[in-house]
């Protein structure tokens, strides 16, 4: 691997360098290979042969640098001051296959200064549901940290009651929080300056030139976390505990804990068994992601005519600030809204050509409104039917070729199965129109895409699989009797979410009874 360890160089009050407390008697769980091509771990037969080793903390290799980051946060809604790596180390910063700067990142270290209450561990079941969390977002497109592998041990860890020990080596882009600077900033402002700095050089490099720098840096972090958020809606994630320290700098999912796919579609579904006022709901992320920024922002303030690069004074009064925030909503919808009419079979660009003239201009909004309306309709019929939310996407592949696509006509008589007289006219009709818009855009734009285009960006767009929470706990269950093979096929399943795989089980696409009570996820791990 290409070591570049440019954290571990910078202020020593921003970590804690030490090594990992090893685990008991580790075992392998799973190993990624994925992963391990990207950063090059592969290329190494010490790597390779000592993971086990490495990844239980028994073994340190001798080009890693492990430390803990401080940083702190808002917890839901209050300041919650110091955090930090309470259970994890930073092991090391490679550069992947692409020369993009990558973080090696081990969790359930042991104790860190960080870890106030806690233990240092974690343990095989919230292992296993990041481990696979983090590789199905992945594989959906959405931003996110995965991971290289994770081991088992005999390490007893006490929570509600005794669990078996693990660690899990994640993987991103950074692992730099909103949190990091909301602790230089009540902890150590002097370090805001060259702190910025590297995060700009370091995740913005291409903002060094700039002018303004901070505020485009701003800007950048706004609309990144407003794509990863309205990536978030449209594969119905809920992450479940979007607290400032649980947000990255670069727009990447961190931090699987109590997290769920929707199944049958309720936006205010909590999943966070400590969110008690479900501030952390489905229907609450796009308003929470631009708190947690509004709270964020404010800090560079205090940079307010520092010279960062070149020799330009930066002006950062509050108005240039809430300009970079006013970004925020715009970013959001115009990627959601894209993202929905793909999710519907047709390519935003492809619904007129904006550069024409003013008639062809309104024949693409009158377009684009039309297919947004017919989304959110279906949305409110799936909502008012409890109908499952992934299920009800793919299923649109079989309302526009009957007959054609098995699993799909499968999922449509389900549907229809589930829908009482009067809703069953509802769909009928919703139908009837969905295939009469489609059938217009395609004469519309003179036949540039056809009806079987349609169709292969439904399948493209809506997935077949996501992890749902029943997956999870089944491969847990059988994990903690000795057997990960489970974790194997699901983690064989995930890779390819777009494809109707044979290895797949009924209980990898059915939706909880209408009558089971939704699973609710424990915070402690």
């Amino acid at each position: 691997m290409q070591y570049h360890n440019s954290y571990a160089k910078l202020d020593p009050r921003l970590y804690n360098k030490q090594m990992p407390t090893a685990l008991d008697n580790p075992k392998a769980g799973h190993f990624n290979p994925i992963v391990a091509a990207q950063i090059g771990w592969d290329q190494s037969s010490e790597l390779m042969d000592n993971w086990v080793d490495i990844l239980s903390g028994n073994k340190v290799p001798e080009d890693f640098e492990p430390l803990a980051m401080a940083y702190a946060g808002h917890q839901f809604g209050q300041w919650a001051g110091q955090l930090g790596d309470g259970r994890g180390l930073l092991m090391a910063q490679v550069i992947d296959k692409n020369s993009e700067l990558t973080d090696l990142h081990l969790k359930g270290a042991g104790l860190t200064p960080y870890s106030r209450m806690g233990d240092g561990r974690a343990v095989l079941r919230s292992t296993i549901r990041e481990y696979l969390c983090g590789h199905a977002m992945s594989a959906l497109g959405v931003r996110s940290s995965s991971s290289l592998g994770f081991v088992t041990s005999q390490t007893p860890v006490r929570r509600e009651t005794v669990e078996t020990g693990a660690a899990l080596m994640r993987v991103a882009d950074t692992h730099i929080r909103l949190g990091h600077v909301e602790w230089i900033a009540s902890f150590a402002p002097d370090l805001l300056p060259s702190f910025t700095q590297y995060m700009i050089e370091t995740y913005y490099p291409e903002l060094t030139t700039s002018k303004t720098p901070v505020a485009d840096f701003i800007a950048a972090v706004v609309a990144n976390t407003a794509t990863m958020i309205a990536d978030w809606q449209l594969v119905g994630f809920a992450h479940g505990v979007m607290n400032t320290d649980n947000l990255s700098i670069t727009g990447t999912t961190l931090d699987y804990g109590p997290f769920g796919f929707l199944e049958r579609f309720d936006p205010a579904w909590i999943n966070n068994h400590s969110d008690y006022s479900g501030r952390y709901t489905y229907q609450n992320q796009p308003a929470i992601g631009h708190w947690n920024l509004n709270v964020w922002i404010m800090h560079f303030m205090q940079l307010s005519d520092k010279v960062l690069f070149g020799t330009c004074k930066e002006r950062l009064d509050r108005q240039t600030l809430a300009t970079a925030l006013s970004e925020y909503e715009t970013h959001f919808m115009r990627h959601y809204q894209h993202g929905i009419c793909r999710k519907l079979g047709l390519p935003w660009e492809g619904l007129g050509d904006l550069q024409n003239s003013q008639h062809q201009y309104q024949r693409s909004t009158e377009s684009i409104n039309t297919t947004l309306k017919l989304a959110f309709e279906l949305l409110e019929i799936i909502e008012h039917n409890k109908l499952d939310y992934t299920n009800s996407f793919r299923a649109l592949m079989a309302v526009l070729e009957p007959g054609s696509h098995s699993h799909e006509d499968q999922l449509l008589a389900n549907i229809s199965q589930e829908l009482s007289a009067e809703q069953q006219t509802l769909w009928q009709n919703w139908q009837h129109k969905y295939r009469a818009h489609i059938n217009e855009q395609i004469a519309l734009n003179d036949h540039r895409f056809s009806a079987t285009q349609v169709v292969e960006q439904l399948a493209q767009a809506n997935p077949v699989y996501v992890l749902r929470n029943g997956m999870a706990q089944r491969a847990i269950e059988q994990a903690q009797a000795g057997d990960l093979s489970e974790v194997d096929r699901l983690f064989k399943l995930l890779s390819t979410p777009y494809n109707v795989n044979d290895m797949a089980k009924l209980t990898d696409y059915t939706p909880p009874a209408r009558e089971d009570k939704p699973l609710v996820i424990s915070c402690s791990s």
